[in-house]
């Protein structure tokens, strides 16, 4: 019997399904993958002529960090630590993938709606890159590129596509050539989806390679490693002499007194490190100042260094937080620097700025009171690690970092706090920055088990440029009991401490710690956020007695 059908619901053309419409979507996605992989792809190539901080995703990274409010800041330190960075490129990227699909999706239809989208990313980083302190015009073309590249993938693979889409369609009948074949078969003339599959794996593979390759090029061109290790220091002046065993109580997981400059902590807000050579690197002093200096980096190998032990925290770091270290600094003295270029009447702030545009303010009197600060040429005993400022950066005691120490200095201007807001006062952090005293226990471990009777405690406190006096520690809401203080290094470094915990009886323990600076001052209790001038309260751990 004749099968009946409905003239209003013709049946589906072979070849076609439910699935074809997901299919299709899924490979319009890909084509605007593909194009955003070459237009990443050509931004890091042409990145290599005008800097790796130019290229497209570090140059809208870069503006994500000026313009993303402080809380946030915060919150990405807080959650991820020294892997903020690495999740803010991880989300750009992200972010770039989902729009490259949207554009995908609008060239299958609207060839130049898609191409638009890649216009409109190229132009965001084009601005982003400009928005940097000192850029030029060059330093928008990695960005110009990658738009201009993606517009064009974009389209010529979603022509491709559609065109093979064609023989989706109803065929039309084909002439039958003399014995009944069909000239055309299938009624297809364009490309097919192979030739699409193969245009936008190549594409991917091509884009691939060139972003790899010219991240790879413009690392080697910018390297400065070797200059690096050529940098013959000479020795201090006045060497300190070595600091006694008896800083550091031989404990077992307590923090070494010094710490190795590979385990230093890093916060700043540099996503590529700016790359120096210190051949071409200088120093302005200038503001308001009788004599502006002008230094070479052999000019301020020339001045007599100094050594300086120092204790370096950050403003981030929360209570009980590792944003903290300590190391000996050599470089040359900032104060007679800063007296050769006549400080003027009525200057009370230094700011420093960096290579890559950031700007540290200090109080000048600080600066100018007697204490050791330095224009740092070395930590640790070796000229300093690219990631901490190579070739120079100031270190300033008292202070916590980002009103201190500007890494990768380039210029020192002698001016005031009513003249210019440095980068974290304009968004809303205390404009002096100096320490607050802080302790934290690091033996025993949180949740460590321990077993029953004398428990060791121990752990480092520090209040830069006042001291520690005392260290007190209490189980359980008990009473304070006095800990004993490693021998005293000095005001500016940390001191560590350990606490003998007798009859400690099985069960969950929780264990406090409080110091207290040379002027008297006891921690306070108040628990407050790093946010505006630095985290206070009392740090406790859990230990549990078995």
């Amino acid at each position: 019997m004749a099968a009946v059908t409905d003239d209003l619901d013709p049946p589906r053309p072979p070849g076609r399904s439910g699935g074809a419409r997901p299919a299709r979507a899924g490979s319009a996605a890909a084509v605007g993958l593909a194009a955003a992989v070459a237009a990443l792809g050509a931004g890091e190539l042409i990145a290599v002529l005008t800097g790796p901080d130019t290229a497209p995703v570090v140059a809208v990274g870069s503006a994500a960090v000026d313009l993303t409010p402080t809380a946030l800041k915060e919150y990405a330190v807080r959650t991820f630590g020294t892997a903020d960075k690495t999740v803010l490129l991880g989300g750009i990227l992200l972010t770039t993938a989902l729009l490259a699909a949207l554009a995908g999706l609008l060239a299958a239809a609207r060839p130049w709606a898609g191409a638009g989208v890649f216009g409109l990313f190229g132009l965001l980083g084009a601005w982003a890159a400009l928005s940097r302190p000192g850029a030029g015009g060059p330093d928008a073309a990695p960005a110009l590129a990658a738009g201009a590249v993606g517009a064009l993938t974009v389209r010529w693979l979603a022509g491709l596509l559609r065109a093979a889409r064609a023989p989706d369609r109803p065929p039309r009948p084909a002439p039958e050539r003399p014995g009944g074949a069909s000239e055309r078969p299938g009624g297809a003339s364009g490309p097919g989806r192979r030739t699409v599959l193969v245009a936008t794996g190549g594409t991917i593979a091509a884009g691939t390679l060139a972003g790899f390759g010219g991240r790879t090029w413009s690392d080697r061109r910018y390297d400065v490693g070797a200059a690096r290790a050529a940098v013959r220091l000479p020795p201090a002046a006045a060497p300190l002499p070595t600091l006694p065993d008896a800083v550091h109580p031989k404990v077992p997981g307590l923090s070494p007194f010094r710490t190795p400059n590979a385990d230093f902590y890093r916060v700043d807000t540099a996503l590529t490190l700016p790359r120096i050579d210190p051949r071409r690197w200088t120093l302005r002093i200038r503001g308001l100042v009788d004599h502006p200096l002008l230094l070479t980096f052999d000019d301020l190998l020339r001045e007599p260094l100094e050594e300086l032990d120092h204790t370096l925290s950050c403003v981030s770091n929360e209570v009980g937080g590792p944003y903290v270290g300590t190391t000996r600094w050599l470089g040359a003295d900032l104060p007679a620097l800063l007296r050769r270029a006549g400080v003027r009447a009525g200057a009370d702030q230094l700011v420093g700025r960096s290579q890559d545009g950031m700007t540290i303010g200090t109080p000048l009197e600080a600066v100018l009171d007697g204490r050791r600060a330095l224009l740092a040429v070395a930590m640790g005993g070796e000229a300093l690690p690219v990631a901490h400022g190579f070739p120079c950066r100031s270190v300033i005691p008292g202070f916590y970092g980002y009103t201190s120490a500007t890494k990768w200095l380039v210029d020192l201007e002698v001016t005031t706090f009513a003249a210019f807001d440095p980068y974290w006062v304009r968004r809303g952090w205390d404009r002096t920055g100096a320490v607050r005293t802080a302790s934290r226990i690091e033996v025993p471990a949180p949740f460590a088990r321990v077993p029953a009777g004398d428990v060791t405690v121990a752990g480092t406190a520090w209040a830069t440029h006042r001291g520690i006096a005392a260290v007190e520690v209490r189980v359980d809401g008990g009473p304070w009991q006095e800990a004993v203080l490693a021998a005293d290094a000095g005001p500016d470094l940390w001191r560590q401490w350990t606490h003998t915990w007798t009859g400690a009886a099985p069960g969950t323990h929780r264990i406090e710690v409080r110091a207290t600076d040379s002027t008297g001052a006891v921690q306070t209790q108040d628990r407050a956020d790093p946010f505006p001038s630095g985290a206070t309260g009392w740090h406790s751990t859990v230990a549990t007695v078995v």
